[in-house]
């Protein structure tokens, strides 16, 4: 545990700003703990403010960059959320968790060729990264590559046959692909599962519809 905690101080207060003056373990703490307890209120702007002190003093901090990313993207902020994720990804590269966090903000602007992009770059390091797939099949049917969307799916579902976030996808491609009946029985087995899943229960009455084409 000592190991683990001199980690992620470093983490935190990595190369310092040459004015600031340095935090003592307990003032971090403190500032986190604070900004914790404030998000579960959803009084996001006090969480941010509560981190403030940390954030000056070790401005290129990842853990302090990563969690600002966080609370301005649950603020709505994106382009800060954005800014701050870029920083936690400047101070530790590999990072898949600051990655991840990036996309979020550009899934709430519609940019989906940014994330499809930043996806790619997390299956590099993480071929079967759970929520890099699945992002990934989101915004590739949202794109129109169908194919290449059922690809991911396929691969995460011969991994977790029973997942409903990716059968969901499944159906939602195949539906976009014409396949009617597929579609169908892939939300029949989504409701199996998850029998309150609204996406579900919505496109099996709009394929259940007179009106519907059938194959």
């Amino acid at each position: 545990m000592r190991c683990c905690s001199v980690v992620i101080f470093v983490l935190i207060t990595s190369l310092p700003a040459l004015a600031a003056v340095d935090l003592s373990p307990e003032e971090i703490q403190k500032a986190y703990w604070d900004s914790y307890n404030y998000e579960k209120m959803q009084n996001y702007e006090d969480a941010i403010k509560a981190l403030m002190p940390v954030y000056e003093a070790y401005p290129n901090g990842y853990t302090v960059n990563l969690r600002l990313g966080w609370l301005y993207y649950l603020q709505g902020h994106y382009a800060n959320a954005l800014h701050h994720y870029e920083r936690a990804m400047k101070v530790l590269p590999a990072s898949i968790e600051a990655k991840l966090g990036y996309t979020l903000p550009l899934l709430k602007q519609q940019k989906y060729r940014e994330v499809e992009q930043m996806c790619y770059q997390i299956l590099k390091v993480d071929f079967y990264n759970y929520y890099g797939n699945l992002r990934l099949v989101y915004v590739l049917r949202l794109l129109g590559d169908l194919q290449s969307a059922e690809n991911v799916a396929l691969k995460m579902l011969s991994l977790y046959p029973t997942d409903v976030a990716f059968l969901t996808e499944y159906g939602l491609i195949k539906q976009a692909q014409g396949e009617l009946q597929e579609a169908k029985r892939i939300f029949t087995d989504v409701l199996t599962l998850d029998p309150q899943n609204i996406t579900a229960k919505t496109q099996l009455k709009a394929l259940q519809e007179p009106s519907g084409k059938e194959e």
